[in-house]
């Protein structure tokens, strides 16, 4: 028998052993990152549970905390393609999606001939960047549904997919009223998690001032390749859940409905519209990588209860009272949590 047929095939890896790879991949995610952001570690590890969850994500916090470093570093760190599209007001679907365009060539006889080809946007890469969503108007804003829900494109009567990993990374800075619009909720829900990036302390504010000043900044190891991460998505919706995390999700999300028998009086008072059932699907998703990111067998109510915040508060539709008495949705969130069981 040859050397090449006695050698076995290349051996698959278990779900065990890919558990703790998404565990250490996590932690030197983490340390990469570090090399060119301070500090923000919870904002990454959301970022990396919706990264494995193969959801979209919302990034809110005012200009200057590094919501663009932080994608774009990310990519460098996982080997993925990086496509940014700044909205503004004037930006058209066009301008995301791409479009057809009539190209000339030879006809192989002597002559030319016109075919439309299609010229890809910004949004065929890996991962994309959605900066400053809110500036543009809804019309294309609906560029991003397809898209974020079906992960293709279509222009014209050709539907065109898109790569695979592909996620949203939007970001939206939540000071600035003159020249933005709001997101509608059907473009909201389509983000499994909003994410919100606060100022960095005093001790992290000096070591930026610091580094950014200072020598230029190296750059982010790779981390994991595309294959990498495809394969640790697809392990995701493995993970067991337990039918206790289920009951609470599905309670916890039917409890920021108004009128329903188990919401606070909270909920009455300050929310018009709650989470629909995919905020109870978009729970036990993320309590399931988030549970993979930590390396654990199965996902149980602490993990549910972990991400209630991110994945419910955009889900929220408050009342003209929440906002006229300074209520916010992630007060109404954890009245929610307290009194869901």
């Amino acid at each position: 028998m040859s050397e090449r047929a006695a050698d076995s095939p290349t051996k698959t890896p278990s779900d065990t052993e890919l558990l703790e790879r998404a565990a250490a991949a996590g932690a030197g995610i983490r340390r990469a990152l570090g090399e060119r952001v301070v500090g923000q570690t919870g904002v990454v590890d959301l970022m990396l549970i919706a990264l494995l969850a193969r959801g979209h994500a919302l990034l809110v916090g005012v200009p200057g905390l590094a919501k663009t470093l932080l994608v774009s570093s990310l990519a460098d760190a996982l080997g993925l393609s990086f496509g940014r599209v700044q909205f503004t007001p004037d930006l058209l679907p066009a301008d995301i999606t791409g479009t057809d365009v009539l190209h000339e060539e030879d006809d192989g006889r002597g002559g030319t001939r016109r075919r439309l080809r299609f010229l890809a946007g910004p949004i065929f890469h890996n991962l994309v960047l959605a900066d400053e969503i809110n500036r543009t108007p809804p019309k294309t804003q609906a560029a991003l549904l397809q898209a974020m829900q079906e992960r293709k494109v279509t222009v014209g009567t050709t539907t065109h997919p898109l790569p695979d990993p592909f996620q949203v990374f939007a970001t939206r800075n939540p000071i600035e009223q003159e020249g933005t619009y709001p997101l509608p909720e059907a473009q909201l829900d389509r983000f499994l998690l909003e994410i919100h990036v606060g100022y960095p302390s005093e001790d992290e504010e000096r070591e930026i001032a610091r580094r950014t000043t200072g020598a230029a900044i190296g750059e982010v190891p790779h981390v994991l390749t595309e294959a990498d991460v495809v394969a640790l998505q697809r392990l995701v919706p493995r993970i067991p859940v337990t039918d206790e995390a289920v009951a609470l999700a599905v309670a916890l999300g039917r409890a920021t409905r108004p009128g329903d028998a188990r919401a606070p009086k909270e909920v009455s008072s300050y929310v018009r519209f709650g989470a629909g059932p995919r905020g109870s699907q978009a729970l036990v998703l993320s309590a399931k990588a988030r549970a993979a990111l930590l390396g654990e067998a199965a996902a149980d109510v602490e993990d549910v209860r972990a991400m209630v915040e991110p994945v419910l508060r955009h889900r929220l539709v408050l009342s003209y009272r929440a906002e006229a008495e300074g209520v916010r949705d992630v007060d109404v969130l954890r009245r929610v949590v307290e009194t869901t069981r």
